[in-house]
């Protein structure tokens, strides 16, 4: 997956921004503060960090060698991919989905709310 194509799934999720808040390294996507998605751009190939429940994030690193635990990241809720090609796209976006949704059910109902409208 390239990059433009990977910022623009991502930046589609309600409530999403991009920062660089480690630096020019790091594409840091977040849903309302919150990270769910680092992006190391200049990476090549491209890697990708992503949140994981840490059950699924285990079963993860056993299928796929591209999935290893999350760089700089607590290593049981957080996985870094390499997008070498070797995990499948729908299983990227699926893992991507996955991510934001585990950072958006742990929000405030409030802050959930303002992601229904």
């Amino acid at each position: 997956m390239k990059l433009e194509t990977l910022r623009d799934y991502l930046l589609q999720k309600k409530g999403t921004t991009e920062e660089m808040p480690f630096g020019p390294e790091v594409l840091v996507f977040k849903v309302l503060g919150k990270m769910f998605a680092l992006v190391s751009w200049q990476a090549t190939p491209l890697k990708i960090s992503l949140k994981c429940d840490p059950m699924e994030a285990l079963f993860l690193r056993d299928v796929y060698t591209a999935v290893t635990p999350g760089y700089h990241l607590d290593k049981r809720h957080w996985n870094t991919i390499t997008l070498d090609g070797s995990v499948p796209e729908a299983e990227l976006r699926r893992m991507m989905d996955d991510s934001y949704i585990l950072v958006v059910q742990r929000l405030k109902k409030a802050e959930r709310d303002t992601l229904l409208l």
